[in-house]
């Protein structure tokens, strides 16, 4: 079974209906909870999340509230030495990231709901090429797939 961190750019997505790829997020949600997935949100997500709208806001009672603590900071830490960061991109940003990829890791969680292909999703395919991780994003823009939830195998018959 498949394990899911819930990215920051997936919750404002998940909350607003006025975003392009908003039902796909809660057709993710639902396919998750139905399925039994259990759900991640890191405290430094909530932290992110809170800046524009209260976390309260989301169905937190589906969520396993994943604190970030001194082997996630050391992981994190780790990780920036190997995969620096690129010079367009934002350094809070790409910080924040690396520190969710390394909650990843430390709590072996398999994948990642995200909108951002730009940063997030770049900084998990190196360290998933360096071999620090085998973790994958399950990215919005690419549209709903069933497949993450059974072990790649597509269902014959979407609902």
């Amino acid at each position: 079974m498949i394990s899911i961190l819930l990215d920051t750019s997936y919750l404002i997505t998940l909350a607003d209906p006025g975003r392009t790829h908003h039902e796909t997020a809660k057709r993710y949600l639902r396919e998750a909870l139905s399925q039994g997935c259990p759900l991640y949100l890191s405290a430094v997500v909530a932290s992110e999340f809170q800046v524009k709208q209260a976390v309260t806001d989301l169905p937190l009672r589906n969520f396993h509230v994943l604190p970030f603590n001194i082997d996630h900071a050391m992981t994190s830490g780790n990780f920036m030495r190997l995969v620096p960061r690129d010079g367009g991109d934002d350094r809070v940003a790409v910080k924040d990231d690396v520190k969710l990829l390394a909650q990843m890791v430390c709590e072996s969680i398999t994948h990642i709901l995200t909108e951002d292909s730009n940063t997030l999703v770049k900084y998990l395919a190196r360290l998933r090429d360096q071999g620090h991780t085998s973790a994958q994003a399950i990215v919005l823009s690419s549209g709903f797939d069933a497949a993450w939830f059974n072990g790649g195998q597509a269902r014959l018959l979407e609902d």
